[in-house]
């Protein structure tokens, strides 16, 4: 499931240059949203590359520089609610066919996608839900996150809109993502803390990323292959000594290789980089598919993974091919399938064995390395329920 964090910049924040400080801090932090007042559109425009959100008011709601060229900008979505029904400003209607937030959602005329709503009692709530049906995205902002009924909103919209809960910490955003175990699907960010923007993005980028179970496999065989096209795969990420990425021949085991992080007396660390193997070999990415290294290249992204199974993403920064020799390494599951992959006959290039982290060229019958198996074939990067047979 992606998350994404949506940070608040309109004119409750202050004057621009506290609006501004706000957004800086956000677009260096990587959040996907920005909110902010109409008028503020273009501004935020001239920052950065962000998605831009802008609330939508019956009236004037900032005073710009440059009307011609602010009033051009175009936000990516506009949300209802503000000063209006959504916040308290206006009192909620008792019949829902009357309230003009909801009638300005229902027009099919893109005025607005997006709902506001605080969250002060269960009639809030209802309107929220009420909300939720004609927008396509629905923030709820609590009063109290100890009393707000964040689970109830998640169970009863579901899919119906993408769901943004109202926070001003990394560690409130944690418990929005984490509520029933689904979580919401977005937060909104009311902070001018530019650590807890960096947490919260970090918060977001955790919940997003699998945890996958790596098991050990015995060595069966070792043997010298000859000469095949090597991928180094050099991304744009420095590694840890336990982080590395899982490659193999066959894409139901894959062998965890790790970053070239050791220093040797032949040549310097390389904590970027991880010789992955030959052309032809699997690489998982981070969507839990797969790519032949021969695809992978600058702008890319595969995924990294630890000792634990902890994982995370990286940005290729190049792909080195490099004809090499090459060993052939034969493992055998717990299950008695057997699968491989081409490693190059390099002393740099190590394996997780059950010893600690071992180089292939030390490779012996009966080690036993780290690997993440699963019992299913791939199409095209994708699992699907075939029989497809590797050898």
């Amino acid at each position: 499931m992606t998350r994404s964090v949506w940070l608040k910049a309109d004119e409750s924040v202050g004057d621009w240059d506290a609006r501004r400080r706000r957004i800086t801090a956000g677009l260096e932090s990587g959040v996907d949203w920005v909110l902010v007042d109409e008028g503020d559109v273009g501004r935020v425009r001239e920052l950065g590359d962000v998605n831009v959100a802008a609330f939508r008011t019956g009236g004037d709601v900032d005073v710009i520089d440059d009307p011609e060229s602010e009033d051009a900008a175009e936000a990516d979505a506009y949300v209802v609610g503000k000063d209006g029904e959504g916040d308290g400003t206006v009192d909620l209607p008792a019949d829902y066919s009357g309230s003009a937030d909801l009638s300005t959602l229902r027009r099919d005329d893109e005025r607005a996608n997006g709902a506001y709503v605080r969250i002060f009692d269960e009639e809030y709530e209802a309107f929220a839900e009420a909300a939720a049906d004609e927008a396509d995205y629905t923030i709820v902002v609590g009063e109290d996150w100890t009393i707000i009924p964040l689970e109830n909103l998640i169970a009863r919209i579901g899919d119906e809109t993408e769901l943004i809960a109202g926070v001003t910490t990394a560690e409130e955003a944690k418990t929005a993502f984490e509520t029933l175990e689904i979580g919401a699907d977005a937060v909104l960010l009311d902070t001018d803390d530019p650590d807890q923007i960096r947490e919260t993005v970090a918060v977001r980028d955790e919940a997003e990323r699998e945890t996958l179970d790596l098991e050990w496999a015995t060595v069966r065989e070792v043997e010298r292959a000859g000469s095949a096209d090597r991928v180094c795969v050099d991304t744009g990420s420095l590694m840890d000594h336990d982080e590395g990425m899982l490659v193999g021949s066959m894409s139901r085991g894959l062998v965890f290789v790790h970053a070239e992080t050791a220093e040797s007396p032949y040549v310097a660390s390389r904590p970027f980089r991880v010789n992955a193997g030959a052309v032809h070999a699997y690489v998982r990415t981070p969507d839990g598919g797969t790519k032949y290294l021969s695809e992978i290249r600058s702008g890319d992204e595969v995924q990294i993974v630890d000792t634990d199974g902890n994982t995370r993403e990286a940005i290729v920064g190049r792909a080195k091919i490099e004809q090499r020799p090459m060993f052939r390494v034969e493992l055998e599951a717990d299950n008695g399938d057997r699968f491989e992959t081409l490693i190059q006959n390099a002393e740099t290039v190590k394996v997780a064995a059950e010893d600690g982290r071992k180089a292939v060229t030390d490779l012996e019958t009966d080690d036993r390395l780290k690997v993440y198996y699963e019992d299913t074939a791939r199409h095209f990067g994708e699992a699907v329920e075939e029989s497809i047979i590797e050898k």
